[in-house]
């Protein structure tokens, strides 16, 4: 269990360096005494030299210069220590959005007419690679991850931890929210959780392959609930036409194209975004480097308070008593 240290010790960056205070007083218990030259040579005047010599000595213990040489190293001490005052917060500016992705994973998203790396692949696995790298450039956003098919469901809430949601969009299946599209109360959702936020700018961005065919909110209404809450909504209508193999080839399937391009046009239309219909892996990731250009805005980050260093004061302290020491040395002895 860690041992908090007291509120007084805290404003020091190295309090252990405080240890060292009573160092030169142990160190004058501990070691041996120096010897008198006395013992050692006899001269006709050696009395007055004692005597001189321990009214010095008694100076030195008790008298001005070593009391300032204690002071001058308690002041380096505290100087060694680094203290150290908290400033006035500071919140510094960050840009970016509060942006919501509602992805389709409804039954159709199986669909194996999708080209990823010179292989077929289905629509789902084309969008989540797609949604990664667009997910590695967003630094400075809160990026949210909900998921809807017969329902809506949130994955992740908005988060600085885009890890977290990059996992959690690779975890997601075909069918995990039933085979169905409810775009509607997806839209409903997305809107839900960013409303909550206090950001000035809100987007969402609406991946689906379908028309809605589920739910209890129609998509027209959920558009104004986006609209009135000054949520941006950009709808990508994503899918290649519908496709089947036959000996390795994939042949168009003459309309399978069942997307409602009309009414995701409506819904980007009445909340001010954009409508894009992506037909390959190419196309959509072109559409999600245009959302990538959307002008993010400034808003105040995390706030800081920085510590600023007060060891300069003790450190000069230090320096002026020592001086003061060692100069009142020669004018003692001279008394």
């Amino acid at each position: 269990m860690p041992v908090e240290l007291p509120a007084w010790l805290q404003q020091f960056a190295w309090p252990l360096a405080l240890c060292a205070l009573p160092m030169p007083l142990l160190a004058r218990w501990l070691l041996p005494p120096r010897r008198s030259a006395s013992a050692a040579l006899r001269v006709p005047y050696g009395e007055r030299i004692d005597h001189v010599a321990g009214k010095s000595g008694h100076a030195l213990r008790g008298g001005g210069p070593n009391v300032l040489a204690w002071l001058a190293w308690a002041a380096l001490c505290i100087a060694v220590a680094r203290p150290q005052a908290l400033g006035p917060p500071i919140a510094p500016p960050q840009a970016g959005r509060d942006l919501m992705l509602a992805v389709d994973l409804s039954g159709s998203m199986s669909e194996e007419d999708m080209d990823l790396g010179g292989r077929p692949v289905d629509r789902l696995t084309a969008a989540k690679a797609v949604l990664a790298d667009f997910l590695d450039r967003r630094e400075g956003d809160r990026v949210g991850l909900l998921v809807f098919g017969q329902r809506a469901y949130t994955l992740t809430p908005l988060t600085l931890d885009l890890t977290t949601v990059r996992q959690q969009l690779g975890d997601s299946v075909v069918g995990l929210a039933g085979r169905e599209t409810a775009i509607g109360d997806a839209l409903a959702l997305a809107v839900k959780r960013l409303q909550a936020q206090p950001a000035e700018q809100r987007v969402v961005v609406l991946l689906t392959d379908g028309v809605n065919t589920a739910g209890v909110l129609d998509p027209a209404k959920a558009a104004e609930l986006a609209r009135d809450a000054k949520v941006r909504v950009h709808t990508v209508a994503f899918g290649g036409g519908g496709a089947v193999s036959v000996f390795g080839f994939r042949l168009p399937v003459p309309g399978g194209d069942d997307i409602d391009e009309a009414g995701l046009q409506r819904i980007a239309d009445t909340t001010g975004g954009r409508f894009f219909r992506a037909r390959d892996t190419e196309s959509l990731a072109g559409i999600y480097a245009e959302i990538d250009r959307l002008e993010p805005i400034r808003r105040p980050g995390q706030a800081v308070r920085p510590r600023i260093e007060r060891y300069p004061l003790p450190l000069g302290l230090s320096l002026a008593l020592a001086l003061a020491s060692l100069a009142a040395v020669p004018l003692r002895r001279r008394a």
